[in-house]
């Protein structure tokens, strides 16, 4: 058996959870099957077992706007993963950036197409800022690939619903597998290097944000709630890799205001490395994840699996994944669920959020037991070696 899995994110250019997937299963998968991995980028990678190849864009004749570049540029590349030969008995696709590759790998080399559904387009209206009418794009080759799959791959039960509503999937081509964490890698440790390093005062407590800048990850309402927390204990943004100008504007605007009028905001601006990421999440009071729209949301449970309680949104996988007032608290986003996301009550949220997160800093014997209950449940349910035969056992109930 040989797995053929193509992504937009592989190390070292991984900014986000699909990314943080990719990279986990594929070695995980190789332990117990040969994993070929074609990707955006010129990574060069060959290991016992699992072989990692990147796909370089030459942009130089490109003269469409530049909003259309991510795009098209996915589909050279989705292109360029074809013209190789394919010698795989199965190809398996993460995110829209990769599916006109799936869709080609099946017709081509009629091989079976497998999709992990980590975030869904028309969940994601914001992107239109970013892609202008590739959005359009982006949105029909999803739909064509998800319908022509031969399986798809829900990381959550609430992925699995949206599914469901949005597509013409076959009810026995839809299956649940949670995304993992490596619990070896992901633990609390006790050094505050990094702490120092990125500006952090390692001597008080702090609430922790760790992601990129964008509309789903909903971090301008966590901006928008610290002028409702109490003094004493630090707001730490480690938030990146914003998706336009103008949301990186509206982020450096926000926070200014709010270093204006409260000691102690810390802005990380950088994507930090997987150690530093850790001993952030090690020695928070708690971890905050605002998303609007979260498939899964692997961050919470990179929080958990390091012994760190939770506020987040209730919102799609997260409710999967947090235990409201186990492992830590939920917040509704009290949307209509006419237009979900226009019609968050974007003042109100904040405020929640400010209640829960005030009320885990100041009670450290609770977010303690949180963080320990948090840490249990990664234990119990996440980790990547089943995640991975589950995958496998998918593969060959599809494969002749």
């Amino acid at each position: 058996m040989k797995t053929l899995l193509l992504t937009n994110e592989y190390p070292p250019n991984v900014y986000g959870g699909a990314g943080v997937h990719v990279d986990y299963l594929s070695r995980e998968l190789a332990k117990q099957i040969e994993v070929e991995v074609r990707c955006f980028g010129e990574q060069k990678l060959s290991k016992p077992g699992l072989t990692a190849t990147g796909v370089p864009l030459d942009k130089s004749k490109f003269a469409c706007p530049p909003q259309l570049v991510p795009v098209l540029g996915a589909a050279q590349r989705c292109v360029d993963f074809n013209a190789k030969t394919i010698d795989a008995n199965v190809v398996h696709c993460h995110t829209w950036y990769t599916h006109l590759g799936g869709i080609m790998a099946k017709l081509n080399y009629g091989i079976p197409l497998v999709i992990t559904v980590h975030s869904l387009e028309p969940l994601r209206p914001w992107k239109r800022e970013q892609l202008g009418g590739g959005y359009d794009f982006s949105v029909w080759v999803e739909k064509t690939a998800m319908e022509m799959a031969d399986a798809v791959i829900a990381v959550s039960k609430e992925t699995a619903a949206d599914i469901r509503r949005l597509f013409n999937v076959r009810e026995d081509r839809l299956h649940i597998i949670y995304n993992g964490i490596d619990l070896d890698e992901y633990h609390a440790v006790p050094e505050k290097n990094a702490l120092k390093r990125l500006g952090v005062n390692p001597l008080e407590p702090y609430a922790l944000f760790v992601g990129r800048i964008t509309r789903q990850k909903g971090i301008i309402h966590l901006v928008n709630a610290i002028k409702h927390l109490d003094p004493g204990f630090q707001v730490v943004l480690c938030a990146g890799a914003p998706d336009t100008p103008e949301i990186a504007a509206e982020m450096k605007a926000a926070v200014a205001k709010a270093q204006a009028t409260r000691p102690g905001v810390v802005w990380i601006e950088e994507m930090v490395d997987n150690r530093s990421k850790i001993e952030l999440y090690s020695h928070a009071g708690a971890f905050v994840c605002p998303s609007i729209y979260e498939p899964f949301g692997i961050i919470n449970l990179e929080a958990m699996a390091c012994g760190t309680a939770v506020v987040a949104s209730a919102v799609g996988g997260i409710k999967e994944v947090v235990v409201h007032g186990e492992t830590g608290y939920l917040v509704s986003l009290e949307q209509m669920q006419e237009s979900p996301f226009e019609a968050l009550h974007p003042e109100q949220f904040s405020r929640d959020l400010a209640a829960r997160i005030n009320e885990l800093m100041a009670d450290p014997a609770k977010r303690n037991k949180m963080g320990q209950a948090g840490r249990r449940r990664a234990e119990e349910i996440f980790s990547w070696s089943a995640i991975a035969r589950q995958t496998v056992d998918l593969y060959q109930h599809i494969t002749p």
